[in-house]
């Protein structure tokens, strides 16, 4: 039998309750607020309040506390927060407010973002604080870690824009250029000489409503204006490490160095793989890692060359000799080193004229479509492929495939958890401060959360 109207006039019930009964004993914000102590934010803040003028202002901690929330449940605005934390029972006793008491208008928090704590490192702070927290807790092994970017839609119009043309000075890698001449010198070749500085030309998008941001124009990817998070996770836990936020044209890898040892040297770690995907397979990249003792675990970058040819991949290179040979067992000796830094090898033409293989190994001419009887095969190799050499063997190894493909399950993995539930996918603010407030705010929540939920776990066993 259908029950009608039995609890129809319970708005206008008094009952005696404490605010304690309202909250499920397993909400996370318990977890938080039992192990996570968050006094350091006091003397992190303390140089951006005036001591002895002014109105008392709101507890810092409590408005952090309600950017957590914020963050947490992925509400996309300040307004939505302050009006959301009203009704929510829970937010109300995480934030110490009483049912009846009132909550800080939300321009408090904007206040904060916006004017104290503009141009300070006040989110990057807390966010480390919060890391170090992890490390002391023995959550961060720090020996493997894992790096990626993901794309974050700026708060403006695709069609607002303007063309901006600028120059850039681009000067010559002094240091490549002494490689390149030692290995031209030590085949009786004349050292090149050091070239001018050129000037590079070049037209961009700007955004009219967030120039800080970026036209993303890359394959597949969206298209539009975008800032990119660059985030590096710890293998043993999916703890955050470092969330660094750029426009959203720039490449991962040219940000990649910089932000790990900037992150290695906050957070005092040494770890011994460095994870990536292709996009990082960068020769420059490589190196630094090597050359630091850290072990690369980057996919390789995969060339087809082109259709019905042999790629250079069929050729196997030879270090002791320094040259390449065939599959058919036949040599490509060395020919020149460019200015570039690629070191070319060329095979004898009378050979491969008498070679059955030839038409998979020889390209035709542009101009008659055919391959001429002059016509060699040159391999072209970096001066520093051996770098990538060391990487493509290590990954073929069962370490190297087992460490690339806990990728998918670190960094890719942290990254969905922020965009899909913490409302990382959207930027909510405009300029490159307030969205790097936003991120760093998103991953200290998200890294609130793991921590209270690990030493929740540890407690019940």
């Amino acid at each position: 039998m259908m029950t009608r109207g039995k609890r129809k006039n319970q708005q206008f019930e008094l009952e005696l309750v404490m605010l304690e009964q309202l909250v499920k004993p397993d909400h996370d914000l318990r977890k938080i607020d039992k192990h996570i102590n968050f006094d350091f934010i006091y003397d992190l803040v303390e140089p951006y309040y005036a001591e002895d003028r002014g109105r008392p202002s709101i507890d810092p901690v409590v408005l952090f506390k309600m950017s957590l929330i914020q963050a947490l449940d992925g509400i996309r605005s300040e307004e939505k927060l302050v009006d959301a934390i009203h009704h929510n029972m829970a937010y109300r006793w995480f934030l110490g407010y009483g049912l009846t008491e009132s909550i800080p208008d939300h321009s408090t928090i904007s206040h904060n973002r916006a004017v104290r704590f503009k141009d300070s490192t006040i989110y990057e702070d807390i966010f480390n604080e919060i890391v170090l927290m992890a490390i002391d807790h023995g959550f961060v092994e720090g020996k493997i870690v894992y790096t990626d970017s993901t794309h974050v839609k700026a708060n403006a119009s695709n069609s607002k824009f303007e063309n901006v043309t600028e120059e850039r000075v681009i000067e010559e890698d002094e240091s490549l250029l002494m490689l390149i001449n030692d290995k031209r010198i030590s085949k009786d070749q004349k050292a090149l000489k050091p070239a001018d500085s050129k000037i590079e030309v070049h037209s961009r998008k700007v955004s009219k409503t967030d120039p800080d941001s970026g036209y993303m124009h890359r394959d597949r990817k969206p298209i539009g204006f975008y800032h990119l998070v660059h985030g590096t996770v710890d293998s043993s836990n999916n703890i955050l490490l470092s969330a660094h936020v750029t426009p959203g044209n720039v490449h991962d890898s040219t940000v990649y160095i910089d932000n790990l040892e900037d992150m290695f040297k906050k957070l005092n770690l040494a770890p011994k793989y460095a994870g990536a995907d292709a996009g990082y397979f960068n020769l420059d990249i490589i190196e630094e890692l090597s050359t630091k003792g850290i072990t690369p675990v980057i996919g390789p970058r995969k060339y087809a060359g082109k259709k019905g040819k042999k790629s250079k991949y069929w050729f196997e290179y030879y270090p002791e000799e320094d040259i390449y040979r065939c599959f058919e067992g036949e040599e490509l000796k060395y020919k020149t080193t460019t200015r570039q830094g690629y070191v070319e090898y060329e095979s004898d033409k009378n050979i491969c004229n008498k070679c059955p293989k030839r038409d998979k190994c020889l390209y035709e001419s542009n101009t008659t479509g055919e391959i001429s009887s002059e016509q060699t095969r040159i391999i072209r190799r970096h001066i520093k492929e051996h770098y990538a050499d060391e990487v493509r063997s290590f990954m073929k190894t069962e370490k190297g495939k087992s460490l690339y493909q806990r990728r998918k399950e670190t960094v890719e993995r942290a990254f969905a958890d922020l965009k899909e539930l913490m409302g990382m996918r959207y930027a909510h603010y405009r300029g490159s401060h307030a969205v790097k407030a936003q991120v760093l705010v998103t991953g200290a929540a998200y890294n609130v959360k793991k921590i209270a939920r690990l030493l929740d776990k540890q407690e019940k066993e």
